[in-house]
């Protein structure tokens, strides 16, 4: 749910854009073309591999060691990256990649999160039924498969129609009766095409993670901040079956043998060293227009802010009270928590750094272009505009919107009774298919189990209060629906009546009554539902306001191809690349430091004496391990340490990443792993939208910090011992 969430909140943001132009370090690049465009200048800076050790379709290489992850068996999109770094199909990824699965397998009498997890064998190690790890096979040039049979004189509806179509030939004619997952994207808005191939594998176990304290540390206070002092990492394991191929969780599993997996490497590193990150950036819009960002300073990011804010406010009164209700919404909070700060802070990021103008200027020459020739102008002249037209349609709807969806639909108890949709039509045409109502109720029985694991009802109740409470008084009356009207009316504005009320009267309320409905499903039961009605009042309501947000997509989605298109052409001795949209890709940079303001210096490296300074025994975020504290008072940092007796938690590069890259390996010029990407810096949120190189950095968990967390503080040397460590 919350992926869906997020993948539909970017599709409305999204205005014109998968490109941009390189400066140094700027650039996240398909591993195909490294080689003629970007390998010469890999080399310059201190990469020692050739370009088949970087990228190759038929021998082992790099890229056969990155993984995307997903929950799906057949992922378009991956949430985070991982990376191979054993023979037997280890991984590592980020602590907050993992957290989902952590807190699933948690509860108040195993506390993974708060205690950490090691498995000493095999055996130990946790299956997990929504986690599944993709494999890049190969990827391929298909545009001119796609755009010679699309034309300009196409309405947007057949242009989309027509590209569907042949998608899916495409993406069939590779897949081997569905041995491999095939997915065609578009690049630069519809300009280009390109096929990739992935094995995927649904047998992936959680193998270790360090106690929130440490993958954890410095919570939303530190979230996007440096210096940063968290050992953001956890581990799993890729098994497939017997013969080797990808298979669903069984007894008789394997694990992986990869065709390639990193080596780790002590040697640390110093300023100026190379870096390259390969992974799964999830979108980038550095060619949205000024209208876009505009748009999302005096619309879109103020609404998302607000209620973001106000869920999280709600969970986090209860979380604070209860350890069994933090443990059950801390996957939930977390998630939502992060994307509400980096919304402020690309707010500020922007304003900070004068984007909006910057993106004017660009256009204002762009214009200038097509206007110099009449053909130019025929073709390109009126891109902007439509661009700005769809903005200016949205303006109205765009906080209903999203207040419908992440207010309205926020409850669970809303999303859950909107899943008895098939079971109550099933029971109203029993007639016609008598087994099917009975199916369907067992099939609800093992999502309530699912649902009902992480669900408390009082915070529920609460939410279901507070949020609908709040688009009552944030959303003009004449955009109310008029079920919200009549909530209003009857209960006369006591939203804490209506929410209990509901609550009281529902099934979908707590499991024992779901349970015991779907003993004895009843069509009428169902229909007369408060949460069930009010389920279909909203998403009908929501439906009305996506039409409008659609209406205008035409225009949007026709402008900015053209606006892309015309930019290409306008500079042909540029390298562009394609933004983001959650395939492989590779960038490369430096380590380095910075200077976020005026007279303020920060280092590109932290140690282990800061987590030490920041600790503070009063606060959940800032709790320091007594087995840490230990180490640390000893100097027992073991060859993980440096020559002056310290020991690195993080450092800084200067690489280009964004969401999904998250879990991604920072490798040196040699090809070893030296850290595993976790974040961007404060001072450059705006840089989905516009890269910032004399700001812009990565935050990286240092690898001698993850062994060190593994190996003395754990004591988990099994997991050592299988690792390829380079001295």
């Amino acid at each position: 749910m919350k992926k869906l969430v997020l993948i539909f909140l970017g599709a409305i943001l999204s205005g014109t854009g998968l490109l941009a132009y390189t400066p140094p370090d700027e650039g996240m690049w398909l591993p195909m073309f490294v080689e003629r465009l970007n390998y010469t200048d890999m080399e310059k800076m201190g990469l020692n591999l050739s370009a088949d050790e970087i990228y190759s379709i038929n021998n082992a290489s790099i890229k056969d060691a990155i993984v995307g992850l997903s929950s799906d068996s057949q992922p378009t999109g991956y949430f985070c990256t991982g990376e191979i770094v054993s023979e037997q199909g280890l991984m590592f990824t980020n602590h907050h990649c993992g957290y989902d699965i952590i807190q699933q397998h948690s509860s108040l009498e195993h506390d993974y999160l708060k205690d950490g997890f090691w498995a000493r064998n095999f055996s130990e190690e946790l299956p997990n039924e929504a986690l599944t790890a993709s494999f890049l096979i190969k990827m391929d040039d298909v545009t001119d498969s796609i755009v010679p049979f699309l034309s300009d004189s196409m309405s947007s509806a057949e242009r989309s129609g027509k590209v569907r179509e042949l998608r899916r030939k495409l993406e069939n004619s590779l897949s081997e009766d569905g041995t491999y997952n095939v997915v065609v994207k578009s690049f630069f808005e519809g300009n280009e095409y390109y096929r990739f191939v992935y094995q995927v594998y649904t047998d992936v176990r959680l193998v270790g993670a360090p106690p929130s304290s440490i993958g954890k540390f410095g919570g939303d206070t530190d979230n996007w901040m440096w210096p940063r002092h968290t050992g953001d990492f956890s581990i799993f394991r890729v098994y497939t079956a017997p013969d080797g191929s990808p298979a669903d969780y069984a007894e008789e599993n394997i694990p992986l043998k990869p065709k390639y997996h990193l080596p780790i490497s002590l040697k640390g590193v110093e300023k100026d060293d190379f870096a390259m990150i390969w992974g799964y950036p999830g979108s980038t819009d550095r060619y949205m227009t000024s209208y876009g960002v505009q748009f999302a300073l005096d619309h879109y990011n103020p609404a998302m802010i607000d209620v973001l804010g106000k869920r999280l406010e709600i969970m986090k009164e209860d979380m604070d009270a209860d350890r069994d209700v933090d443990i059950k919404y801390a996957s939930t909070y977390a998630g939502l928590a992060n994307y509400w700060k980096y919304l402020i802070g690309q707010s500020r990021g922007v304003k900070r750094l004068h984007v909006v103008d910057d993106k004017k200027q660009l256009e204002e020459a762009f214009m200038n272009w097509a206007n110099a020739d009449e053909a130019r102008k025929e073709k390109y002249g009126n891109a902007l505009n439509e661009i700005k037209e769809a903005y200016e349609a949205n303006e109205a709807n765009i906080k209903p919107l999203l207040y419908y969806n992440l207010g309205l639909m926020g409850p669970g108890i809303i999303g859950f009774a909107q899943t008895f949709n098939q079971l109550e039509q099933q029971l109203e045409n029993k007639k016609e298919n008598p087994e099917a109502p009975g199916e369907t109720a067992e099939a609800l029985k093992e999502s309530a189990k699912e649902h009902f694991k992480d669900y408390n009802a009082p915070t529920d109740q609460k939410l279901l209060a507070g949020l609908y409470r709040m688009f009552a008084n944030d959303i003009p009356e004449s955009q109310h629906p008029e079920f919200l009207k009549e909530i209003n009316k009857k209960y006369k504005g006591d939203y804490d009546k209506f929410a209990a009320d509901v609550f009281d009267k529902s099934v979908f309320g707590s499991a024992e009554k779901v349970n015991e409905f779907l003993d004895n499903p009843k069509a009428k039961t169902i229909a007369k539902d408060p949460a069930y009605i009010l389920a279909n009042e909203v998403m009908g309501a929501m439906m009305g306001s996506m039409q409008a947000y659609r209406a205008s997509q035409g225009g949007m989605n026709e402008g900015a191809r053209l606006f892309v298109a015309g930019l290409r052409e306008m500079k042909p001795d540029k390298v562009f690349y394609p933004d983001a949209n959650s395939t492989m890709r590779l960038t490369y940079g430096s380590v380095e430091d910075y200077y976020p303001a005026d007279a303020i210096h920060y280092d590109y490296v932290t140690h282990l004496s800061g987590v030490m300074e920041k600790e503070d025994p009063t606060n959940d975020e800032f709790i320091v391990e007594a087995r840490l504290k230990e180490l640390y008072d000893l100097k027992d940092f073991g060859r993980y340490g440096t020559d002056d007796g310290r020991l690195v938690v993080g450092f800084l590069t200067t690489n280009d990443i964004t969401g999904g890259n998250s879990g991604s390996p920072v490798i040196n010029g040699n090809g070893e792993l030296i850290g595993i990407a976790f974040d961007g810096n404060w001072e450059a949120m705006s840089g989905d939208i516009a890269f910032e190189p004399e700001l812009q950095r990565t935050i990286c968990v240092d690898a001698r910090y993850v062994l060190f967390i593994i190996d003395k503080f754990a004591g988990a040397t099994n997991l050592i011992d299988e690792l390829t460590i380079i001295q």
